[in-house]
């Protein structure tokens, strides 16, 4: 059966939502639409699929774009392209078939947003085929090398009622985004991190509001602990309110903390998982020489993310770099894989400031990796401290 997507309009049989349809894909539960777009080539409707994202009707390229720290402004992270550069890889990125984009009102302070708005808006990309994610939680710093700690007292320094997850700093944010993006509207809100000083009641409500005042569609949840996910989804259900359809958590081949209680409660919801940092800031992307010897592995050295002690991770990389050998493909590539067959994972959020990279990566969709491999890749790994949390 084969799907026609048009820029404007999906042609699906009225009978899709009552069956499972299982088409060529990594997961059964995907599917790759022929696009018919000029800016679409033969070759790349071969390479991109789409998924449903949890249960819910929205479809989602199998790579999510991350724009955190490749878009924006140098001041925040060096490496990170300024606007003119920026807005050429998410066009590049559409070209090739990414129609979901992840962004943050706090990412290079507002900057992110700006430029993936002006992307959309200067290349008339189509809005009612594409997705766009950000998130609401963490201030809106003054200038653009400011970057918020947990530890800040933000009342002190000016910042009262400018972030959290109350129903003024929903509401006053939603706003903002939608300014900074020029849109009418967001696909997916998610909530940057859990409030610990708002009731969960008002969160909920509010997130609830916005969807009803027509400024969001969707809304999903980004790291936070399982029991906090599970208060907030069940308050959700118990008011008859709009749930959560994706949680964008911390997960990849050095850092499965998620598996214990995590997938467990989002598969028991019905609801998607979106990783972050699926390639461990490039960790799982090249050897350890190549890694300390980046611009990034050296900023990396003064905020040290992961425990690598002991010989576990060494052994993740070199089994990550021998399958790469072996399938003659990138050590991106099996990662990216490895992840994508993962129970629960609907698609990783990756960002790249290198086209060659970002094309390199698309090649993961069709990679296969059988039990045996998959296993392979998992044994060495080591319990350690969840990450990413607050």
């Amino acid at each position: 059966m084969t799907y026609t997507c048009y820029a404007s309009s999906l042609y699906l049989p009225s009978r899709l939502f009552e069956h499972q349809i299982v088409l060529p894909g990594p997961l059964d539960n995907s599917f790759s639409p022929k696009i018919k777009m000029a800016s679409l080539t033969s070759d790349t409707n071969k390479k991109m699929t789409y998924v449903r994202l949890g249960s819910s009707g929205l479809t989602i390229s199998r790579i999510v774009l991350g724009c955190i720290r490749s878009y924006g402004s140098a001041q925040y992270q060096p490496w990170i392209l300024p606007e003119e550069e920026g807005i050429a890889r998410i066009k590049a990125a559409y070209d090739v078939g990414i129609n979901t984009f992840d962004t943050a009102n706090a990412y290079s302070n507002g900057l992110s947003e700006v430029i993936l708005g002006k992307a959309i808006k200067q290349f008339n990309l189509p809005r009612d085929a594409i997705v766009v994610m950000t998130k609401v939680f963490i201030p809106v710093m003054r200038h653009p090398g400011d970057q918020w700690l947990p530890a800040m007292d933000l009342n002190g320094m000016g910042y009262v009622n400018q972030y959290g997850l109350s129903r003024k700093h929903i509401f006053d944010s939603v706003k903002h985004s939608l300014e900074r993006l020029q849109f009418n509207y967001i696909d997916v809100l998610q909530c940057h991190r859990f409030d610990n000083d708002t009731p969960i009641s008002e969160t909920m409500q509010a997130l609830h509001d916005v969807i009803k005042a027509g400024y969001v569609r969707y809304i999903g949840m980004s790291s936070c602990f399982a029991y906090q996910f599970h208060a907030m989804q069940s308050t959700l259900s118990l008011n008859e309110l709009t749930p959560f359809i994706s949680m964008q958590n911390h997960y990849s081949l050095i850092h499965r903390e998620e598996e214990r209680e995590m997938f467990p409660t989002l598969k028991m919801f019905g609801v998607g998982s979106i990783p972050w940092s699926p390639l461990a800031r490039g960790l799982l992307t090249r050897s350890s020489e190549k890694q300390k010897a980046s611009k990034r592995g050296d900023i990396d050295n003064w905020m040290p993310m992961y425990d690598l002690t002991g010989e576990w991770f060494e052994t993740i990389v070199n089994r990550v770099e021998e399958l790469a050998t072996k399938k003659k493909i990138s050590m991106a590539q099996i990662t990216l894989a490895w992840i994508m067959n993962k129970d629960g994972v609907a698609a990783p959020v990756v960002g790249t400031t290198s086209l060659k990279n970002l094309y390199d990566l698309l090649g993961a969709i069709h990679v296969k990796l059988t039990p045996e491999e998959m296993s392979y890749l998992e044994e060495p790994y080591k319990s350690q401290a969840i990450i990413g949390h607050f």
